[in-house]
């Protein structure tokens, strides 16, 4: 199994506002591996809820940047 999510699915699932905390599914085929827990208006918020999952490295925030880059945490 790949575990290495791509730019492409990364960028699939980030907001053009607001964060987006999205989930890892390990035993999805790759591309598909993603999907959007929840939206957030606020950094804090998405950063909080993710804190609070049992596993929180199976979570990510996705985001753009400033110049439109896509972003993750």
């Amino acid at each position: 199994m790949n575990f290495n999510i791509s730019d492409k699915e990364k960028e699939k699932f980030t907001p053009n506002n607001g964060f987006n905390l999205v989930a890892i599914d390990y035993f999805a085929q790759d591309g598909k591996q993603l999907y959007v827990v929840r939206h957030y208006e606020m950094y804090q918020d998405a950063l909080k809820a993710k804190k609070e999952r049992k596993n929180p490295d199976d979570y990510s925030i996705l985001y753009k940047g400033p110049g439109g880059e896509y972003l993750s945490r």
